[in-house]
Protein backbone atom coordinates (compact mmCIF):
# COMPACT_ATOMS: atom_id res chain seq x y z
CA UNK A 1 0.00 0.00 0.00
CA UNK A 2 1.33 3.52 -0.52
CA UNK A 3 0.73 6.11 2.03
CA UNK A 4 2.02 10.01 1.33
CA UNK A 5 2.49 12.35 3.68
CA UNK A 6 1.86 16.41 2.98
CA UNK A 7 1.29 19.39 4.54
CA UNK A 8 2.41 23.03 4.91
CA UNK A 9 6.25 23.44 5.83
CA UNK A 10 7.13 23.25 9.47
CA UNK A 11 3.92 21.10 9.89
CA UNK A 12 5.59 17.95 11.37
CA UNK A 13 5.01 15.79 7.40
CA UNK A 14 8.57 14.76 7.49
CA UNK A 15 8.51 13.67 11.18
CA UNK A 16 4.89 12.06 10.67
CA UNK A 17 6.60 10.25 7.30
CA UNK A 18 9.53 8.70 9.61
CA UNK A 19 7.34 7.85 13.27
CA UNK A 20 4.56 5.94 10.53
CA UNK A 21 7.49 4.30 8.57
CA UNK A 22 9.50 3.53 12.15
CA UNK A 23 5.81 2.16 13.52
CA UNK A 24 5.16 -0.22 10.74
CA UNK A 25 8.70 -1.88 10.55
CA UNK A 26 8.58 -2.08 14.69
CA UNK A 27 5.53 -4.78 13.92
CA UNK A 28 7.90 -6.73 11.12
CA UNK A 29 5.62 -5.20 8.08
CA UNK A 30 7.60 -4.91 5.07
CA UNK A 31 8.19 -0.95 4.65
CA UNK A 32 10.03 1.44 2.53
CA UNK A 33 10.36 4.94 3.06
CA UNK A 34 11.23 7.70 0.26
CA UNK A 35 12.37 11.08 0.95
CA UNK A 36 10.79 13.03 -1.51
CA UNK A 37 11.12 16.22 0.01
CA UNK A 38 13.07 19.27 -1.56
CA UNK A 39 14.83 18.98 1.85
CA UNK A 40 15.88 15.90 2.11
CA UNK A 41 15.68 15.38 5.34
CA UNK A 42 14.04 12.11 6.24
CA UNK A 43 16.79 10.33 6.89
CA UNK A 44 17.50 12.45 9.57
CA UNK A 45 14.51 11.95 11.48
CA UNK A 46 14.43 8.57 11.10
CA UNK A 47 17.50 8.32 13.16
CA UNK A 48 21.27 7.39 12.69
CA UNK A 49 21.62 6.37 8.86
CA UNK A 50 23.09 2.87 9.06
CA UNK A 51 23.54 2.76 5.33
CA UNK A 52 23.59 5.00 2.38
CA UNK A 53 23.09 4.69 -1.25
CA UNK A 54 22.82 7.12 -4.37
CA UNK A 55 19.92 9.08 -4.92
CA UNK A 56 17.45 8.38 -7.31
CA UNK A 57 17.47 10.95 -9.65
CA UNK A 58 21.46 10.75 -10.21
CA UNK A 59 20.79 7.53 -11.80
CA UNK A 60 17.45 8.41 -13.65
CA UNK A 61 18.16 7.14 -17.08
CA UNK A 62 19.36 3.82 -15.97
CA UNK A 63 16.34 3.30 -14.03
CA UNK A 64 14.00 4.08 -17.04
CA UNK A 65 15.96 1.81 -19.27
CA UNK A 66 15.98 -0.67 -16.32
CA UNK A 67 11.79 -0.43 -16.07
CA UNK A 68 11.42 -0.30 -19.63
CA UNK A 69 12.20 -4.12 -19.85
CA UNK A 70 11.33 -5.67 -23.09
CA UNK A 71 8.51 -3.63 -23.51
CA UNK A 72 7.65 -2.93 -27.35
CA UNK A 73 5.77 0.26 -27.12
CA UNK A 74 8.98 2.78 -25.56
CA UNK A 75 11.41 2.64 -27.94
CA UNK A 76 14.49 4.12 -25.71
CA UNK A 77 14.83 5.45 -22.63
CA UNK A 78 14.68 8.57 -24.15
CA UNK A 79 11.61 8.48 -25.53
CA UNK A 80 10.41 7.09 -21.64
CA UNK A 81 8.75 9.80 -19.72
CA UNK A 82 8.21 9.98 -16.14
CA UNK A 83 4.76 9.27 -16.42
CA UNK A 84 5.27 6.57 -19.00
CA UNK A 85 2.85 3.61 -18.05
CA UNK A 86 3.97 0.10 -17.83
CA UNK A 87 2.65 -2.35 -20.25
CA UNK A 88 3.72 -5.98 -21.14
CA UNK A 89 6.88 -6.40 -21.14
CA UNK A 90 8.18 -3.43 -18.09
CA UNK A 91 9.75 -4.53 -15.75
CA UNK A 92 7.47 -4.58 -12.12
CA UNK A 93 8.94 -4.44 -8.64
CA UNK A 94 7.81 -5.42 -5.14
CA UNK A 95 8.81 -3.56 -2.64
CA UNK A 96 12.18 -4.17 -1.71
CA UNK A 97 12.46 -6.89 -4.35
CA UNK A 98 15.22 -8.80 -5.31
CA UNK A 99 16.40 -6.79 -8.11
CA UNK A 100 19.02 -4.01 -9.64
CA UNK A 101 17.22 -0.71 -8.31
CA UNK A 102 17.09 -2.16 -5.08
CA UNK A 103 19.93 -3.20 -4.15
CA UNK A 104 21.46 -0.21 -5.86
CA UNK A 105 19.03 2.72 -4.41
CA UNK A 106 17.85 1.56 -0.96
CA UNK A 107 20.00 2.00 2.02
CA UNK A 108 18.60 2.18 5.71
CA UNK A 109 18.23 4.87 8.49
CA UNK A 110 16.97 3.86 11.81
CA UNK A 111 16.23 0.61 11.30
CA UNK A 112 13.62 1.48 8.16
CA UNK A 113 15.11 0.60 4.49
CA UNK A 114 15.19 4.14 2.65
CA UNK A 115 15.69 5.34 -0.92
CA UNK A 116 15.81 9.26 -1.71
CA UNK A 117 15.36 11.47 -4.68
CA UNK A 118 18.65 13.21 -3.84
CA UNK A 119 19.16 17.07 -2.94
CA UNK A 120 18.15 19.80 -4.96
CA UNK A 121 21.93 20.88 -6.16
CA UNK A 122 23.24 24.43 -6.73
CA UNK A 123 24.28 23.07 -10.65
CA UNK A 124 20.50 22.48 -11.14
CA UNK A 125 19.76 26.50 -10.44
CA UNK A 126 18.14 28.07 -13.51
CA UNK A 127 18.32 24.71 -15.31
CA UNK A 128 16.10 21.87 -13.43
CA UNK A 129 13.29 22.09 -11.36
CA UNK A 130 13.09 19.47 -8.48
CA UNK A 131 9.71 17.59 -9.95
CA UNK A 132 12.72 16.12 -12.64
CA UNK A 133 14.33 14.42 -9.75
CA UNK A 134 10.50 13.35 -8.81
CA UNK A 135 10.45 12.04 -11.86
CA UNK A 136 12.19 8.78 -10.71
CA UNK A 137 10.01 8.09 -7.95
CA UNK A 138 6.87 8.43 -9.95
CA UNK A 139 8.04 5.95 -12.70
CA UNK A 140 8.73 3.51 -9.56
CA UNK A 141 5.53 3.61 -8.03
CA UNK A 142 4.23 3.08 -11.44
CA UNK A 143 5.82 -0.02 -11.90
CA UNK A 144 5.41 -1.48 -8.36
CA UNK A 145 3.08 -4.51 -8.08
CA UNK A 146 2.63 -4.11 -4.37
CA UNK A 147 0.25 -5.97 -2.19
CA UNK A 148 -1.63 -5.97 0.73
CA UNK A 149 0.71 -5.76 3.80
CA UNK A 150 3.74 -4.25 1.69
CA UNK A 151 3.74 -0.32 2.34
CA UNK A 152 5.33 2.39 0.87
CA UNK A 153 5.62 6.12 2.44
CA UNK A 154 6.68 8.83 0.62
CA UNK A 155 7.74 12.05 2.52
CA UNK A 156 6.19 14.92 -0.08
CA UNK A 157 7.07 18.25 -1.57
CA UNK A 158 5.52 20.61 1.06
CA UNK A 159 1.99 22.85 0.52
CA UNK A 160 0.09 22.46 -2.62
CA UNK A 161 3.44 21.67 -4.52
CA UNK A 162 2.59 18.48 -5.15
CA UNK A 163 -0.17 19.06 -7.80
CA UNK A 164 2.86 20.11 -10.27
CA UNK A 165 3.22 16.45 -10.95
CA UNK A 166 1.20 13.33 -11.51
CA UNK A 167 2.83 11.72 -8.23
CA UNK A 168 -0.21 12.60 -6.14
CA UNK A 169 -2.45 10.23 -7.76
CA UNK A 170 0.31 7.43 -6.98
CA UNK A 171 -0.95 6.92 -3.54
CA UNK A 172 -3.56 4.33 -1.85
CA UNK A 173 -4.18 7.31 0.97
CA UNK A 174 -2.50 10.65 1.10
CA UNK A 175 -2.55 11.96 5.36
CA UNK A 176 -2.42 15.89 5.69
CA UNK A 177 -0.17 16.93 8.17
CA UNK A 178 -2.04 19.68 9.65
CA UNK A 179 -0.92 22.14 12.52
CA UNK A 180 -3.86 24.07 14.77
CA UNK A 181 -3.54 27.38 12.74
CA UNK A 182 -5.46 28.90 9.80
CA UNK A 183 -2.07 28.53 8.06
CA UNK A 184 -2.13 24.90 9.18
CA UNK A 185 -5.12 24.34 7.44
CA UNK A 186 -5.04 26.39 4.53
CA UNK A 187 -3.13 23.62 2.79
CA UNK A 188 -5.67 21.48 3.43
CA UNK A 189 -8.05 23.11 1.52
CA UNK A 190 -6.04 23.56 -1.58
CA UNK A 191 -5.21 19.94 -1.51
CA UNK A 192 -9.25 18.80 -0.95
CA UNK A 193 -10.24 20.71 -3.98
CA UNK A 194 -7.86 19.21 -6.68
CA UNK A 195 -7.59 16.05 -4.75
CA UNK A 196 -11.64 15.89 -5.39
CA UNK A 197 -11.30 16.50 -9.13
CA UNK A 198 -9.14 12.52 -9.19
CA UNK A 199 -10.91 10.82 -6.10
CA UNK A 200 -7.86 11.25 -4.47
CA UNK A 201 -8.73 9.51 -0.41
CA UNK A 202 -7.39 12.07 2.06
CA UNK A 203 -7.45 11.97 5.41
CA UNK A 204 -5.90 15.51 7.86
CA UNK A 205 -3.42 14.18 10.85
CA UNK A 206 -3.79 17.07 13.43
CA UNK A 207 -0.46 17.29 14.50
CA UNK A 208 1.36 20.03 17.62
CA UNK A 209 -2.13 19.58 19.34
CA UNK A 210 -1.54 21.37 22.66
CA UNK A 211 -4.88 22.11 23.87
CA UNK A 212 -9.03 21.21 23.64
CA UNK A 213 -9.33 24.26 21.76
CA UNK A 214 -6.34 23.27 19.65
CA UNK A 215 -8.29 19.79 18.60
CA UNK A 216 -11.97 21.75 18.36
CA UNK A 217 -10.38 24.23 15.92
CA UNK A 218 -9.67 21.19 13.63
CA UNK A 219 -12.31 19.65 13.88
CA UNK A 220 -14.22 22.80 12.68
CA UNK A 221 -12.10 23.55 9.95
CA UNK A 222 -11.62 19.83 8.26
CA UNK A 223 -14.62 18.27 9.88
CA UNK A 224 -14.63 14.36 9.03
CA UNK A 225 -11.67 14.27 7.34
CA UNK A 226 -9.36 14.64 10.51
CA UNK A 227 -8.33 11.20 11.46
CA UNK A 228 -6.41 11.42 13.95
CA UNK A 229 -4.15 13.87 16.02
CA UNK A 230 -1.11 14.22 17.98
CA UNK A 231 -0.13 15.62 20.64
CA UNK A 232 3.23 17.92 21.67
CA UNK A 233 5.76 15.62 21.83
CA UNK A 234 9.03 15.71 24.11
CA UNK A 235 9.69 12.32 22.82
CA UNK A 236 9.90 13.98 19.25
CA UNK A 237 11.88 17.14 20.43
CA UNK A 238 14.30 15.06 21.98
CA UNK A 239 14.51 13.19 19.25
CA UNK A 240 15.16 15.81 17.12
CA UNK A 241 17.46 17.45 19.07
CA UNK A 242 19.72 13.89 19.14
CA UNK A 243 18.86 13.41 22.80
CA UNK A 244 17.48 9.81 22.42
CA UNK A 245 18.45 6.01 21.62
CA UNK A 246 18.18 5.31 18.15
CA UNK A 247 16.12 1.86 16.92
CA UNK A 248 12.88 0.98 16.18
CA UNK A 249 11.99 0.10 20.15
CA UNK A 250 13.10 3.81 20.52
CA UNK A 251 9.13 4.10 19.86
CA UNK A 252 8.47 2.21 22.72
CA UNK A 253 8.66 5.78 24.82
CA UNK A 254 6.63 7.78 22.66
CA UNK A 255 3.65 8.88 24.28
CA UNK A 256 0.69 6.80 24.60
CA UNK A 257 -1.65 8.78 22.93
CA UNK A 258 0.74 9.42 20.09
CA UNK A 259 1.67 5.86 19.34
CA UNK A 260 -2.46 5.22 19.49
CA UNK A 261 -2.53 7.80 16.86
CA UNK A 262 0.04 5.79 14.54
CA UNK A 263 -2.36 2.59 14.87
CA UNK A 264 -4.95 4.64 13.45
CA UNK A 265 -3.01 5.84 10.54
CA UNK A 266 -2.27 2.31 9.87
CA UNK A 267 -5.69 0.85 10.38
CA UNK A 268 -6.72 3.56 7.93
CA UNK A 269 -4.34 2.68 5.09
CA UNK A 270 -5.20 -1.21 6.00
CA UNK A 271 -9.12 -0.89 5.97
CA UNK A 272 -8.28 0.73 2.15
CA UNK A 273 -8.94 -1.77 -0.59
CA UNK A 274 -6.44 -1.28 -3.74
CA UNK A 275 -7.66 0.18 -6.59
CA UNK A 276 -5.62 -0.91 -9.27
CA UNK A 277 -8.30 0.60 -12.12
CA UNK A 278 -8.10 3.95 -10.48
CA UNK A 279 -4.20 3.58 -10.41
CA UNK A 280 -3.83 2.68 -14.10
CA UNK A 281 -6.64 5.41 -15.27
CA UNK A 282 -4.64 8.16 -13.75
CA UNK A 283 -1.01 7.40 -15.33
CA UNK A 284 -2.80 7.29 -18.54
CA UNK A 285 -4.52 10.34 -18.02
CA UNK A 286 -1.56 12.34 -16.79
CA UNK A 287 0.79 10.16 -19.37
CA UNK A 288 -1.57 12.23 -21.90
CA UNK A 289 -1.24 15.50 -20.49
CA UNK A 290 2.59 15.26 -20.39
CA UNK A 291 2.65 14.03 -23.91
CA UNK A 292 0.39 16.83 -25.71
CA UNK A 293 1.66 19.42 -23.45
CA UNK A 294 5.73 19.29 -23.93
CA UNK A 295 6.83 15.63 -24.19
CA UNK A 296 5.93 14.76 -28.17
CA UNK A 297 8.17 17.68 -29.09
CA UNK A 298 10.38 16.79 -26.75
CA UNK A 299 10.83 13.50 -28.21
CA UNK A 300 9.73 13.54 -32.09
CA UNK A 301 7.32 10.50 -30.53
CA UNK A 302 4.34 9.80 -30.46
CA UNK A 303 4.07 9.15 -26.96
CA UNK A 304 0.21 7.94 -26.86
CA UNK A 305 1.32 5.02 -28.58
CA UNK A 306 3.27 4.01 -25.60
CA UNK A 307 0.23 3.16 -23.65
CA UNK A 308 -0.69 -1.02 -23.89
CA UNK A 309 -4.45 -1.13 -24.17
CA UNK A 310 -4.61 -5.02 -23.71
CA UNK A 311 -2.09 -4.36 -20.53
CA UNK A 312 -3.58 -5.43 -16.92
CA UNK A 313 -2.13 -3.08 -14.04
CA UNK A 314 -1.52 -5.25 -10.97
CA UNK A 315 0.32 -7.67 -12.36
CA UNK A 316 2.72 -10.22 -11.27
CA UNK A 317 6.07 -9.15 -10.94
CA UNK A 318 8.32 -9.76 -14.16
CA UNK A 319 11.50 -10.36 -11.74
CA UNK A 320 10.57 -12.79 -8.93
Amino acid sequence: MRVAFVGKGGSGKTTLSALFSRHLARSGAPVLAIDGDINQHLAEALGEEEKSAPPLGERLGEIKEFLRGTNPRITSREAMIKTTPPGRGSRLLRPLGDDELHARHVGRAGGVPLMVTGEFEESDLGVACYHSKLGAVELYLGHLADGPGEYVVVDMTAGADAFASGLFTRFDITFLVAEPTRKGVSVYRQYRDHAEQFGIRIAVVGNKVACEDDLLFLKEQVGDDLLAHLVQSPWVRAAEQGRTEGGLDALDSLEPHNRHALTILRDAVDSHPRDWDRLHRHAVEFHLRNARAWADARTGEDLAAQIDPDYVPGGTPLNT
